[in-house]
């Protein structure tokens, strides 16, 4: 067994492909999805789901762990996602971890304390969202946990939501919880992260949505929909799911919900980007054409 390896940043880099030529040359190699999206089952196109085909040629983990009526937390996420690492040194092989979603690969890199949950208070604070909107919300939680805020956008009502819950019903600032976001201690894993050029990477994203379309997007949020439980209000959040059921409903025509993906994957990629840069932790890898031969090397060196 090596170090276990963390092949992280934003949403259409190359990640994936990455990962898969890795463990390609070095059987022994499992993959740990870490994807707040893809833990749902039926949720493939949108989410950029490996196929059935590289599931069967390497084994993954936390995919397909929920049905998209559920809500997976934060929690629930660290608990499977620790259980598969302890799994996988168990049996003397090696993790590559592929994250786009910050959060939940510090939860596995960083083991934190983790708040609870109040629903109550949760529905009182969405719908005062709802009335007064996500902006009123993280003004009142900048008074109360300004680290907290400062690390969120005002319109991510449900962000906002959850730290107000946790402010508010625990009795302590949510950036309290855990050792703290802006802490980087060392770790046992080597990660690399890819870097791209901003206009090439919003270049890879809009051909991807449309990829996606091409492929049956529409078909598969409308058959998520209809299922009994529907989306959860986690799930209904994905880029992609909620534009394109705001388009079943009649509200706004396919081009129109496409280019709202578009926009709204880039915008998401920024963020991403932002969240990873903050890490020293990372070494960054410049990628220019093809990010599976710019970071072999690097993951070789590692």
């Amino acid at each position: 067994m090596s170090t276990p390896l963390v092949v992280l940043g934003p949403t259409a880099s190359g990640k994936s492909d990455v990962a898969m030529a890795y463990a390609r040359l070095h059987p022994g190699t499992e993959i740990v999805a870490v994807d707040a999206m893809q833990v749902y089952r039926g949720m493939d196109i949108g989410t950029a789901k490996p196929t059935a085909a590289e599931q069967a040629e390497v084994p993954h983990h936390l995919l397909d762990i929920a049905d998209p009526a559920e809500e997976v937390t934060l929690a629930r996420f660290a608990e499977a996602g620790q259980a598969a690492l302890a799994d996988i040194e168990r049996r003397g092989h090696t993790a590559l971890l592929v994250g786009g979603t910050g959060l939940y690969l510090r939860a596995l890199t960083d083991p934190m304390e983790l708040p609870g949950q109040w629903p109550a208070l949760r529905s009182e604070l969405e719908a005062r969202a709802a009335a007064e909107g996500p902006a009123a919300l993280h003004a009142e939680l900048a008074a109360l946990d300004p680290a907290a805020a400062a690390r969120m956008e005002p319109s991510n009502t449900r962000r906002v939501v959850r730290a107000l819950e946790v402010t508010l019903g625990s009795g302590r600032p949510f950036s309290s919880f855990g050792p703290g976001l802006d802490q980087y201690p060392p770790v046992p894993f080597r990660m690399v992260g890819l870097r791209w050029p901003r206009p090439l990477l919003a270049q890879r994203i809009e051909e991807r949505v449309h990829r996606m379309i091409e492929a049956g997007l529409v078909a598969e949020v409308a058959r998520l929909l209809a299922a009994p439980g529907g989306l959860s209000r986690t799930a209904a959040q994905a880029l992609g799911y909620k534009e394109l059921a705001e388009h079943l409903a009649g509200r706004c025509t396919l081009a129109e919900a496409v280019a709202t993906i578009v926009l709204r994957t880039r915008q998401f990629a920024v963020r991403q980007d932002r969240w990873f840069r903050r890490d020293p932790r990372v070494a960054w890898v410049a990628i220019e054409h093809d990010p599976v031969a710019e970071v072999l090397p690097v993951l070789e060196a590692s």
